[in-house]
């Protein structure tokens, strides 16, 4: 099926199942390969990605479901330079094997929008979801604290 998707800005016409799952679609088709697989579950948040103001999992999204949503991805982000986050991101030296940090940032950038001053609960909560096999938590809550103007 025909289908035109709006991808970080741009709009793109893929020929594609409509219950392909998003990820596939931006990776495969798209060639947009920030957005990781992991569990394809739902469960890891590696391939997370923002659908409208929403951060979803792009693993149990269906290509046919985003409509004329505007879907952002890690490469969409920074598009016109580095976010406050991703300056954060590097600032705090977050990444360890980078597998997961595309997924973090993307749930991270949907909190900062919500909650542009998110204290300690919000931020566990958001990020709660996404799971980093490093370990790099406590660096990931001071890179949000960071962007969020709360310093270290």
């Amino acid at each position: 099926m025909r289908m035109q998707l709006r991808v970080n800005g741009s709009l793109h016409s893929v020929d594609v199942a409509a219950d392909k799952p998003l990820l596939w679609v931006l990776r495969e088709d798209l060639g947009l390969t920030g957005s990781k697989y992991g569990c394809g579950r739902g469960l890891c948040g590696a391939c997370t990605v923002h659908v409208g103001a929403d951060a979803v999992r792009s693993c149990l999204v269906r290509a046919g479901d985003v409509g004329t949503a505007e879907v952002t991805t890690i490469e969409g982000l920074g598009r016109h330079g580095l976010t406050a986050l991703q300056q954060a991101w590097i600032a705090e030296d977050v990444p360890q094997c980078g597998y997961c940090q595309s997924g973090q940032i993307m749930s991270a950038a949907a909190l900062l929008r919500s909650h542009p001053r998110p204290d300690e609960r919000q931020i566990v909560d958001a990020m709660s979801g996404n799971l980093c096999r490093c370990g790099t938590y406590a660096r990931i809550r001071r890179a949000i604290r960071r962007a969020a103007g709360g310093g270290e």
